[in-house]
């Protein structure tokens, strides 16, 4: 590769550990990027796993620095998703990706909605929903969770905090800080059956790592300096967009203005 296509790489890179750093669906950015240069879709999906690990290995240390990672109920919530996350990458090649854009821009205008009916509990939490151990319903959402990260990924975090804020009752913050630990958790595992089936462009990976960790690494610090509120409004805006591209809003108005 030539480097302004290592520049291009890089910046989709930071542009996407920014993002899934502070809500999700930065592999909305690399996924394209990376099929645009010639990678077949599924090596595509698993080179894209390579940037996000070390993202989360960067932005987990970082929250964990800052006084801000519940490890211990990061790691419980982890488990579920680990398992979940195998079968997904195991079972990625036979979804339908076209239905499942659809249900999941569907999700997250459900999802976005829920951001401006209750705002405070997004940003203030409800500490009384935190308990010694999670719930089997809570297992039974990680595992669910983890079965779509493993798949695809993309949008995972969005999901990730919506559990972690609605059903466990972290602030956005400190849901924010778990959820990377959660995704780094099961992307070693959905990394490993990418490998072992041989779809990861190892080059091309560590270069969108680069990207990927100096992102995640700026999205920290300014999540811990900024705030719940300010991270609520990231997290909007993520959510409306991403649902507008899954749903094909933009394509709709595309053909609707060169008509």
């Amino acid at each position: 590769m030539e480097w302004p296509i290592y520049l291009a790489v890089i910046i989709a890179g930071i542009a996407a550990g920014f993002i899934n750093t502070l809500a999700g669906s930065g592999s909305l950015i690399t996924l394209p990027v990376l099929i645009f240069l010639g990678l077949p879709a599924n090596v595509a999906n698993g080179t894209n796993r390579v940037g996000i690990l070390f993202q989360n290995v960067v932005s987990t240390e970082s929250f964990r620095r800052k006084g801000m990672m519940d490890m211990r109920g990061g790691l419980m919530l982890s488990v579920p998703a680990i398992i979940g996350s195998i079968i997904g990458a195991q079972i990625a090649v036979d979804l339908d990706e076209a239905l499942m854009e659809k249900v999941i821009g569907a999700l997250m205008i459900v999802m976005l909605v829920t951001l401006f009916v209750d705002p405070k509990r997004w940003v203030q939490g409800d500490m009384q929903h935190l308990q010694e151990r999670p719930s089997l319903v809570q297992l039974l959402i990680f595992f669910v969770i983890g079965i779509y990260g493993g798949f695809i990924q993309a949008g995972v975090g969005i999901f990730l905090l919506a559990a972690l804020v609605l059903n466990v009752g972290y602030n956005l913050v400190r849901a924010n800080a778990v959820k990377n630990l959660i995704v780094l958790a099961f992307t070693i595992s959905s990394l490993l059956v990418f490998i072992a089936n041989d779809q990861v462009a190892w080059g091309i990976g560590l270069i969108l790592a680069i990207g990927n960790s100096l992102g995640a690494w700026l999205a920290a610090r300014v999540a811990v300096k900024r705030g719940a509120q300010f991270v609520r409004w990231v997290v909007i805006i993520v959510v409306a967009v991403s649902a507008a591209q899954l749903l094909g809003v933009f394509e709709f108005l595309s053909r609707l203005f060169q008509g």
